[in-house]
Parts: C-alpha cells; structure tokens; sequence
C-alpha cells in the first residue's frame, strides 16, 4: 500500500462521514444526542464491534 492508498481511504472516509449531517442535519444531531447518552461500556461495545468490522474487512480486501 503506497501513500496515495491511504490518502484515498481517509477521503472517502470523510465523504462518507459527511453524507448524513448534509441530508440530515436534524437526525444528525438527535443521533449525537442519544451517543452522548450512552454508558462507557456501550460506547466501548460499539467501538470494538466497528474496530472488528472494519479489521475484518480489510483482511477480505487483501
């Protein structure tokens, strides 16, 4: 993986990340809101549920 590699993915990192707060500010912020609701142990749940996926996809990918 050259550096362009990893520059390309942090951009469509950022396009996809930026798609719901464009079509859907308000739903957005409700999201948020109920993030900021949420217990440590959830969050961390989620985290390593995304850390997993994520990782998980990469090694199908090469």
């Amino acid at each position: 993986m050259d550096s362009d590699t990893f520059w390309l993915a942090l951009a469509l990192v950022l396009v996809i990340e930026g798609i719901f707060p464009l079509l859907s500010p308000s739903g957005w912020r409700n999201m948020f809101t109920q993030v900021l609701r949420l217990q440590d142990g959830q969050l961390r749940f989620f985290g390593v549920c995304s850390l997993s996926a994520g990782l998980l996809l990469i090694w199908l990918l090469l």
